[in-house]
C-alpha cells in the first residue's frame, strides 16, 4: 500500500464540532449508519443508537441498554470495551468509524474500574493477562489483597485521623523566625480572617502565631456565640480549610507553621479559613467508603477477552558486512556492581539467519556459593577482522569487538528455586555486559534479536536458596562468630586507629586488599562504633563466599537502625541482598511524611534495581501512599511519567494498578489531570504543528471550544493537589516564543479575590533534571530553615507526567534579568552592562520604605543560588534563565545543564565564573552604595553559612545523586558524573578546609565576573528581537 495515513486518525486530529458519519453494528443483527458529533460522550451515542433503532426490526429483542456496551477497534489495533460511556468520541479515536454492540459479560462495576484504570495509567490490564506469567499473576494477587485492605481500613478511621490521609498538613521544616521560636510578651499577634461554612460573613480574630489551631477556632466559636446566642459548641468538632483550596490546618503545631500562614505573613497578607464542621468531613469519607465497598464486592479479577499471544520471532538477521564478521556471546556472573568469578566467552560462529553455539559455559564457582541475587549478564558481540595489511608486513590481522546487545537473567527465580531448562532472553540494543540493567523480558520481541540458553540440571529435583531462618543456624555461623570475638579480645590498637582512618574518609569508594581484610576481622567493631559505615563493609563481603554471606547476615540482623542520610546509599544496584533491602527498609520507616516526599523521585528511580516484582521497596511505597494522598498523588506521577520506558512499563504499570486498586476515588480526580494533560498536548501539538503561522488568538480559539473548556476547567493542579484549577481563562493564555513553544495557561482561583494561578505545559522537553535540580534546592532550603538560615529561595513547583511532557509552576510578579535589563537600554549590546537597571526596577515595584526590604530579600536570595548554583555545577546560566519577583527574590530557572557540564562554543567554554555572581548583583545588594562594604560583608556570611550547613549534609547529596543514576539522565549516568558534587562539598576535607575552598570561588566568581556580563551580552544580541 501507498505510505500515508490510514483509518480515521486525520478526522481525530482535525479541530471544531463537527460531525462525523459512524456505523454501527448492533447484536439483532440490524447495521445503522447516522452522523454524531466529535464531542458527543458514548452515552450520549447509545441513546441516539436507541432511538434510531425503535424504525428498526427486531427492535424489542435488545433489552435494557446498560446490558450492552460499545466495542471498537482502537489506534493500537486492538479490541476496545467502551465501559467508560463519559468519555467523548473524540477521545477514544477508534481506528475505523464502526461501534460494535455487544451484550456485557462479568462484572459491570469490576469491569468498569479495570477500564478506568487502564485509560489511567496508559497500559491496558489485559497486557498484563496475556503475559501469562505466574510471577506477574502472583504480584496482582496479592497487591490487591494489600491495598484493598489498606483501603478498607482507611475507611474505618475516625474523621480525624482519615483527614490525615486525605489532607496532610503542608508544614515548614520549621517556625517562622517571624513568629520567634518561644511564646514572649512581644510577640505579635496576627489576624486571620474566618468564616463558618456556608456563611459569607468573615470576621476578623487576633491570634498568637505560636497557637496551635484549637485556641484559633476557640476564639472564633466564642465570637460566633456573642453575635448569634447559639449553642455553645467545642472546637473539637471543627477543623479549618484554606479558603478555595484543598488545605486544611489542623493538629498541635503552631498556626505559623503551616505553609499558608507563613506565606501570608512573609507577604503582609491576612489568612483567609473557613471554618469546616467534622459531619462535613465525614460525608467526604462516607461517599468514598461507597465507591469503594461498591468496587471491593467484586472480588475476583475481571477477564476480558485476551488478545492473542504475539509469535516470538527467531534471532534477528544480522545485515552482511565487507569485513569478514563473527559472533560471540560473552557471559558474566554477577552479584550487584561485583563480578563474582571469570567472565566465560563462547566460541566464534559465523553470522547467519539463526546462530547456533550449541556450547557449554561453565563458570568458576560451586553452586552452594551462588549468592541469592545472583544475576546471569550476556553481551552479543561482532567480532570483524580488520583490512589486510600490504605485503611485506609481518604485523598479524586484528580483531574488532563490536558490540551488539544485551540481556540480563537471574539465576534463582522469585520463588528462590535455582532456575533450569530453556528460557529465550530477548536482548536490549546496544552495550557491553551491563549488570545494572534490568532483569525484565524486553517487551519488543518482533523487533529484537532473542538468545536462547538452557539451565542445566544439576539435581534430579528442584534445588533453592535456603530460607532466611536456616541459614542463621547452621553451625558455622556460631562458630565463626566464636573465632571473632577472641579476636576482638585481643585489640590491636594499630588496627583500631587504622580502622578509624578508614572509617572517617567520607570519599573511601576502592580499598585495597589489606583494608578489606582489616575491615572485615573487624566487622562487629564496625557495627558497634561505625554503623553508617555499613556500605562499606557490604562492599567487601565476598558474596561468591557462602561463609562470609552467613556472616554478614547474621550481623546485619542486630545492626542498629540507620538514619536516612544513610540507608538510602544501600538502595543501590550494588547492594542487591534481599537482606541487606529489608534492613534498609526497616530504617525508612522512621521518615515522616514529609520527609519521605523529599526522596520520593529517587525511591521511584532504584526501584529499577529490584530484581523481581515482589520486594520490600514496592510494599513500602504503596503503604505510604495509601495512608497520605499527597504521597499517593506524587507516587502515581512520578510512575506514570515513564509508562512508556520499555524497561520498566510492566513493573510500574502494575504498581499503579495496584495503587489505583487501593484507592477507588482517587481515580476520578487523577482521571480529570490526566484527560486535561491530554487536552494541552493535543494544543501544543496544535501549536507546534508548523502547517502555517500560527497566532495567539488562535490558540484562544481552540481553547475556548466546548471539549477543551470541560477538559481544562475543575481539577486539582498535578503540581500541587491542594490547588484547584476551577476554570480556565482563555484570554490569559498564550504560547512562548522559544523553540518547544510551551504554552502558558491561567486559571481562576475560586476562593481568592481576582487571585490566578499560572502553569506552563512544555511538550518536547524531558522536565526530569528540572525536577531533580529544583528537588534538592528544595532540601537545601529545608536544611538552611532547620539552622535558623532563611534564604527566601523559590523552588516552583515542576512535574514530568509523560515522555518529554510535564508543568512547571508560573511564578507570579517576576521577569527575567535579560528583559529588565532591555527595557532600560537603547541597545541590546549595552544592556548587559547598565548596572542600574535593577536596582531601578526594585525601586519602581517598591517606593519608600519597601526598598530597604525588597534588597533585603535580594541579598538573601542571591546568596542563596550562588551557593546552590555552585554545589550543583548548575550551567547555561544566561540572563534570561535568572529571575526577580517584585519582592527582590531571585531565583533560577531552565537547569538544563549541571554537574559542571558547561555550555560550549565552537569549542570554547563560555561559562568560566564558579557561579553567577555580577556587579549589578553587587549593587543592589550595597544598596546603590559603592563604599556599602558593611552589606556586602553581611551578603559574604550568609554565603559561608549555607555553604558550611550544605558540606556537613554532603552524603545526602551525594547518595540521593548516585540513586538517580537509573533514570537515564544524559549527564548523570556513572559515578564519575557525581564526582563533580563530591568536590564541590568537599567531602573527605574538613570544615576549614571546605570553607578556604568555597572562599577561593567566592572570589573568582567576583572578579571573573566581567566574563559573564560579555556572555550576557552575546546572548542579548543574539535574542533581541526589538526593530
Amino acid at each position: 500500500m501507498p505510505p500515508g495515513k490510514y483509518g480515521m486518525q486525520g478526522e481525530w486530529e482535525k479541530e471544531g464540532d463537527h460531525e462525523i458519519m459512524m456505523d454501527f453494528l448492533l447484536p439483532t443483527g440490524i447495521f445503522l449508519k447516522f452522523p454524531v458529533s466529535r464531542n458527543d460522550t458514548i452515552k450520549t451515542i447509545k441513546r441516539m443508537v436507541w432511538k434510531n433503532a425503535r424504525s428498526e426490526a427486531l427492535f424489542t429483542a435488545l433489552g435494557d441498554p446498560d446490558a450492552y456496551v460499545f466495542t471498537c477497534i482502537n489506534h493500537t489495533a486492538e479490541r476496545e470495551e467502551l465501559e467508560e460511556e463519559s468519555r467523548r468520541i473524540s477521545d477514544v479515536q477508534p481506528f475505523m468509524c464502526v461501534l460494535r454492540l455487544v451484550a456485557r459479560e462479568g462484572d459491570r462495576v469490576e469491569k468498569l474500574t479495570n477500564a478506568q484504570i487502564s485509560l489511567l495509567i496508559g497500559k491496558g490490564l489485559h497486557e498484563f493477562e496475556v503475559q501469562k506469567n505466574h510471577e506477574v499473576n502472583e504480584f496482582r494477587t496479592k497487591m490487591r489483597v494489600f491495598c484493598e485492605e489498606k483501603a478498607q481500613e482507611r475507611q474505618r478511621l475516625p474523621w480525624h485521623q482519615w483527614m490525615e490521609y486525605s489532607f496532610p498538613c503542608d508544614l515548614e521544616p520549621c517556625c517562622s523566625p517571624q513568629c520567634g521560636s518561644s511564646r514572649s510578651k512581644n510577640t505579635k499577634k496576627i489576624l486571620i480572617n474566618i468564616k463558618f461554612e456556608a456563611s459569607d460573613v468573615s470576621r476578623s480574630t487576633d491570634v498568637d502565631p505560636q497557637d496551635p489551631p484549637l485556641v484559633l477556632m476557640r476564639s472564633a466559636l466564642k465570637k460566633k456565640a456573642t453575635v448569634f446566642r447559639s449553642v455553645r459548641q467545642e472546637p473539637e468538632d471543627y477543623t479549618l480549610q484554606v479558603n478555595g483550596r484543598w488545605e486544611f490546618i489542623y493538629g498541635n503545631h503552631p498556626l505559623c507553621q503551616f505553609k499558608y500562614i507563613f506565606s501570608c505573613l512573609r507577604n503582609g497578607q491576612n489568612p483567609h479559613l473557613i471554618m469546616v464542621h467534622h459531619s462535613t468531613i465525614s460525608k467526604y469519607q462516607e461517599e468514598q467508603g461507597r465507591m469503594c465497598n461498591q468496587v471491593y464486592k467484586s472480588c475476583s479479577l475481571s477477564r476480558p477477552p485476551p488478545l492473542p499471544l504475539k509469535k516470538v520471532r527467531g534471532q534477528r538477521t544480522v545485515s552482511a558486512c565487507v569485513f569478514p564478521l563473527q559472533l560471540v556471546v560473552q557471559a558474566g556472573l554477577f552479584h550487584g556492581s561485583e563480578l563474582l568469578c571469570k567472565v566465560v566467552t563462547s566460541s566464534e560462529v559465523t553470522v547467519c539467519s539463526e546462530p547456533l553455539w550449541d556450547q557449554k559455559l561453565e563458570f568458576d564457582i560451586n553452586v552452594a556459593d551462588l549468592p541469592r541475587m545472583g544475576r546471569l549478564c550476556f553481551a552479543l558481540y561482532a567480532v570483524i577482522e580488520k583490512a589486510k595489511k600490504p605485503r611485506g608486513t609481518k604485523k598479524k590481522n586484528k580483531k574488532a569487538d563490536c558490540p551488539i546487545a544485551w540481556v540480563n537473567t537471574m539465576v534463582f527465580d522469585y520463588k528462590d528455586q535455582l532456575k533450569t531448562g530453556e528460557f529465550l532472553l530477548t536482548l536490549t540494543q546496544i552495550d557491553l555486559l551491563n549488570p545494572m540493567g534490568t532483569v525484565e523480558r524486553n517487551p519488543n520481541v518482533d523487533s529484537a534479536a532473542g538468545l536462547l540458553i538452557r539451565f542445566a540440571n544439576i539435581r534430579p529435583y528442584p534445588l533453592y536458596y535456603p530460607p532466611l531462618d536456616k541459614v542463621l543456624v547452621l553451625k558455622t555461623l556460631y562458630q565463626s562468630l566464636k573465632c571473632l570475638f577472641v579476636l576482638l579480645c585481643q585489640k590491636q590498637t594499630k588496627s583500631f586507629v587504622k580502622l578509624k582512618e578508614i572509617m572517617d574518609n567520607k570519599n573511601y569508594t576502592e580499598f585495597f586488599e589489606d583494608e578489606k581484610e582489616l575491615l572485615w576481622k573487624l566487622r562487629a567493631e564496625v557495627r558497634s562504633s561505625y554503623p553508617e559505615s555499613l556500605s562499606k563493609l557490604l562492599l567487601i563481603t565476598k558474596w561468591n563466599k557462602r561463609e562470609d554471606v552467613v556472616q554478614m547476615v547474621s550481623l546485619l540482623r542486630n545492626w542498629p537502625d540507620l538514619p536516612a542520610i544513610h540507608a538510602l546509599e544501600l538502595l543501590d544496584y550494588s547492594f542487591p541482598d534481599p537482606a541487606v533491602r529489608s534492613f534498609t527498609i526497616r530504617c525508612l520507616r522512621n521518615l515522616s511524611d514529609d520527609e519521605l516526599l523529599q526522596y520520593l523521585i529517587q525511591l521511584v528511580q532504584v526501584l529499577k534495581y529490584e530484581s523481581y516484582l515482589d520486594c520490600d521497596l514496592t510494599t513500602f511505597l504503596l503503604e505510604r501512599a495509601l495512608s497520605n494522598r499527597r504521597i499517593g498523588h506524587f507516587l502515581f506521577w512520578h510512575l506514570r511519567s515513564e509508562i512508556h520506558v520499555a524497561s520498566v512499563s510492566l513493573r510500574f504499570g502494575l504498581i499503579l494498578e495496584a495503587y489505583c486498586r487501593g484507592n477507588i476515588h482517587h481515580i476520578r480526580l487523577l482521571t480529570k489531570q490526566n484527560e486535561a494533560l491530554a487536552k494541552m498536548k493535543s494544543l501544543s501539538d496544535f501549536v507546534k504543528s508548523g502547517s502555517q503561522k500560527m497566532t495567539v488568538e488562535d490558540l484562544k480559539l481552540c481553547i475556548r471550544q466546548e471539549s477543551y473548556l470541560e477538559a481544562l476547567s475543575d481539577l486539582l493542579s498535578p503540581l500541587n493537589p491542594s490547588i484547584i484549577l476551577s476554570g480556565i481563562c482563555a484570554d490569559k493564555c498564550r504560547f512562548m516564543d522559544s523553540k518547544m513553544k510551551p504554552l502558558w495557561l491561567m486559571y481562576k482561583n475560586p476562593g481568592t479575590q481576582g487571585d490566578m494561578v499560572g502553569i506552563i505545559f512544555k511538550n518536547g522537553d524531558d522536565l526530569r533534571q528540572d525536577m531533580l535540580t529544583i528537588q534538592m534546592i528544595q532540601l537545601m532550603e529545608n536544611l538552611w530553615k532547620k539552622e535558623g538560615l532563611d534564604l527566601r529561595m523559590i523552588p516552583y513547583g515542576c512535574l514530568s507526567t509523560g515522555n518529554k511532557t510535564g508543568l512547571i509552576e508560573v511564578v507570579k510578579n517576576s521577569d527575567t534579568i535579560a528583559n529588565i535589563q532591555r527595557n532600560c537600554s537603547n541597545s541590546a549590546a549595552t544592556a548587559a552592562f547598565n548596572k542600574d537597571a535593577l536596582l531601578n526596577w526594585l525601586k519602581s515595584k517598591n517606593p519608600g520604605d519597601k526598598l530597604d526590604q525588597a534588597i533585603e530579600v535580594f541579598t538573601l536570595s542571591c546568596a542563596g543560588y550562588c551557593v546552590a548554583t555552585y554545589v550543583l555545577g548548575i550551567g547555561d546560566r544566561h540572563n534570561d534563565n535568572i529571575m526577580i519577583r517584585e519582592t527582590g527574590q531571585l531565583f533560577h530557572i531552565d537547569f538544563g545543564h549541571f554537574l559542571g557540564n558547561f555550555k560550549r562554543k565552537l569549542g570554547i567554554n563560555r561559562e568560566r565564573v564558579p557561579f553567577i555572581l555580577t556587579y549589578d548583583f553587587v549593587h543592589v545588594i550595597q544598596q546603590g552604595r559603592t563604599n556599602n562594604s558593611e552589606k556586602f560583608e553581611r551578603f559574604r556570611e550568609y554565603c559561608e553559612r549555607a555553604y558550611k550547613i550544605l558540606c556537613r549534609n554532603g552524603t545526602l547529596f551525594v547518595n540521593l545523586f548516585a540513586m538517580m543514576k537509573a533514570a537515564g539522565l544524559p549527564e548523570l549516568t556513572s559515578f564519575k558524573d557525581i564526582q563533580y558534587l563530591k568536590d564541590s562539598l568537599c567531602l573527605g576535607k574538613s570544615d576549614d578546609e571546605a570553607l578556604k575552598n568555597f572562599k577561593v570561588k567566592f572570589n573568582e566568581a567576583l572578579r571573573e565576573s566581567w566574563k559573564t556580563k560579555v556572555n550576557w551580552m552575546m546572548h542579548s544580541l543574539a535574542k533581541d528581537n526589538r526593530p
